[in-house]
């Protein structure tokens, strides 16, 4: 009879504490993954291309994604073609590409318009279910989308100013990247299902850093990557570890203690650090237009995903 009356205390104190525990989580994960631009950004200042920088991030990010697909695949079935195929396919989308055109236009917009549009990638999904799937958009969706592209809009506005058509480029560049990994997350579902979230992110991942590698040594010669500054190297050591590999392990974490939903509300904390730190260590200025941008753009987001928090509540 003790432990019977023990047992339901020690559930309530265990509760909150585990709530706390993913929301720090989910935090710190948001935030290292808004850290990558700033790193990107730092490194492009050494004269690195977005060739030779994605190559170094996801060669020291490799040994860590092989190692995570193969713990996930321990003890289960081998995969069929047709995983193999799914998987390729979602390596290339959701890893590969995305990452590259995130880098690519890196090196023309500042790191608070990157995050920005990025973090436009719920409705980039909506869009792809009503195109592929004929799904219904609601008035609520369509208001929050409407809201969190204006945002974008005020702060690519000012930025075409700054930077010119450079600007435009850099932006379209991580725009396809967004949808690159829409089309991810739109076809990865079935696959989730089958083989679980953390052994398909590591053998996407996997894929994606094979052929960031093999991208490397087509278009360069292999010297190039000695004549790199030393910062370089560092930068994306910090790069494969804090702002790729830890932040995957943390939200995932975290969405096992306090679900997707609320993960992906704490999540929203990462365009205002990436802004931050732009300015705080890029010097990347912080004006009116920026404010009012990112306000109307994490504004939109939340009502866009207010029907997905309720019904998950």
């Amino acid at each position: 009879m003790k432990k019977q009356s023990v047992a339901p205390v020690a559930i309530a104190q265990a509760a909150p504490k585990s709530i706390a525990t993913g929301l720090v989580l989910a935090t710190l994960g948001a935030i290292a993954f808004s850290g990558k631009a700033i790193i990107v950004k730092l490194a492009y200042r050494h004269g690195v291309d977005a060739v030779t920088l994605i190559m170094y991030r996801m060669l020291f990010a490799l040994p860590v994604f092989a190692v995570m697909a193969w713990w996930a695949s321990r003890g289960k079935p081998p995969l069929t073609r047709h995983d193999w195929f799914g998987v390729l396919g979602l390596g290339v989308s959701g890893y590969y590409l995305a990452s590259y055109l995130d880098f690519a236009g890196l090196s023309y917009i500042s790191a608070s318009l990157e995050r920005l549009i990025l973090y436009l990638n719920p409705t980039l999904v909506l869009l792809l279910g009503l195109v592929l799937y004929k799904r219904h958009i609601q008035r609520r969706q369509m208001l929050g989308m409407l809201v969190s592209y204006v945002g974008v809009l005020c702060v690519f506005g000012h930025e075409i100013k700054l930077e010119g058509a450079n600007a435009a480029l850099g932006a379209l560049l991580v725009f396809l990247s967004a949808v690159s990994y829409a089309v991810y997350l739109t076809f990865s579902g079935e696959l989730v299902q089958r083989l679980g979230s953390l052994r398909l992110v590591g053998l996407a991942t996997t894929v994606a850093c094979l052929l960031c590698i093999a991208q490397f040594v087509l278009l360069r010669p292999v010297s190039a990557a000695l004549l790199v500054a030393p910062q370089v190297i560092w930068l994306s050591v910090l790069n494969a570890t804090l702002c790729t590999a830890v932040p995957v392990l943390m939200v995932m974490m975290a969405i096992e203690r306090i679900g997707a939903s609320l993960a992906a509300q704490t999540g929203m904390v990462g365009p205002m650090s990436t802004i931050l730190m732009g300015v705080v260590i890029l010097g990347e200025p912080f004006t009116a237009w920026v404010a009012a941008g990112t306000v109307l753009v994490i504004a939109g987001i939340f009502v866009f995903t207010s029907k997905a928090r309720a019904g998950a509540s």
